[in-house]
């Protein structure tokens, strides 16, 4: 599937190193304020070649509207969004025709399709996300209109805590030749109660599906998430009051529905799986055999990730607003 969505409706399109990577977005509604210069910040959080954690490959990922706009606002048909490609070293990845890189997706793409795009991973490069990107802010403008926002921060790198210490973290894995991982936390304030169904629609099974549907997203928690297992009852309920509810363990969801609180999740993300370290793997024909990848990857992709998961989010909220009618009633 490359369509996210049911109402407000995502397709994207393109792999690594093509010419170009885009998305439609359809489902959007008119007269929402757009251009290419308030889609632009969000790319830009999300490029590579910005410091020394990053990869170094210079994507300028400069977006292109090239329907769905006039004189500035949505028109209500479909919006889409093209992001060329300029840095594309391909050279780079020659030798991994015939081999499988371990933590990737070689293998089982390969498996299931019989072809595979060994440039960089094809369709299942982390790159695809720039269109995801694009997406998510359009769907940030449509949540503006309802005092929607969301936000995210780094909660851990490789189990540091310390902010302070990340950088030091990411650098130090860098010089080994290794990567590292850590996870995410996501708030949206501002969302109404009534969004989500209560069997399987669930707003929260929504949201961890749009969450593990990034590629580098090993787990998801909803409020308390795994903590709650180490609770007692009396501990994990949120107590209901006049004014409201009392804790927010629920992360702002109770039976699958949204309660008015803010919705709070956390994504773990794993290591950037291209390491430059020898890894045991096998060939196309089988062979066992040994690799180390070269090229221009990220020692840690948490930072990166950090815009991806919020436009994910987005457009989860929006499709719920959309699903409940809601847009028009709070907009």
């Amino acid at each position: 599937m490359n369509t996210f969505g049911r109402i407000f409706t995502c397709t994207t399109f393109g792999e690594s190193h093509g010419p170009a990577l885009g998305v439609v977005v359809d489902g959007c509604p008119p007269k929402i304020p757009l251009t290419e210069d308030l889609i632009q910040p969000y790319m830009d959080r999300r490029r590579p070649g910005r410091g020394p954690t990053m990869s170094a490959r210079p994507e300028p990922d400069t977006v292109e509207i090239q329907s769905g706009v006039f004189e500035g606002e949505t028109t209500g048909m479909p919006i889409s969004i093209l992001i060329r490609s300029v840095s594309q070293e391909s050279r780079d990845y020659e030798a991994l025709r015939s081999v499988f890189r371990p933590g990737h997706a070689d293998f089982t793409y390969q498996q299931k399709y019989g072809v595979r795009d060994h440039r960089g991973g094809g369709r299942s490069s982390g790159r695809e996300t720039a269109a995801r990107v694009a997406a998510g802010a359009v769907a940030f403008q449509c949540l503006k209109r309802c005092g929607i926002t969301i936000t995210s921060r780094i909660c851990e790198i490789h189990g540091e805590h310390n902010p302070v210490c990340f950088e030091d973290r990411i650098l130090a894995a860098k010089e080994r030749g290794d990567s590292v991982g850590g996870i995410i936390e996501l708030i949206a304030l501002g969302c109404p109660t009534g969004l989500g169904d209560p069997v399987f629609g669930k707003l929260d099974a929504a949201i961890a599906g749009a969450m593990m549907g990034i590629g580098a997203v090993k787990g998801v928690e909803i409020g308390e998430g795994f903590a709650a297992a180490r609770m007692y009852g009396s501990e994990q309920n949120d107590a209901i009051m006049r004014s409201g509810f009392a804790t927010n363990h629920a992360g702002g969801i109770l039976g699958g529905i949204s309660n008015g609180d803010p919705i709070i999740v956390r994504i773990a993300v794993k290591p950037t799986p291209s390491i430059a370290l020898p890894q045991q793997t096998i060939t196309a024909q089988g062979e066992e055999t040994t690799i180390a990848i070269l090229g221009r990857h990220d020692p840690c992709i948490v930072p990166r990730v950090m815009v991806v998961a919020e436009c994910m989010l987005a457009l989860v909220l929006i499709d719920a607003l959309l699903l409940q009618d809601r847009f028009t009633r709070f907009s």
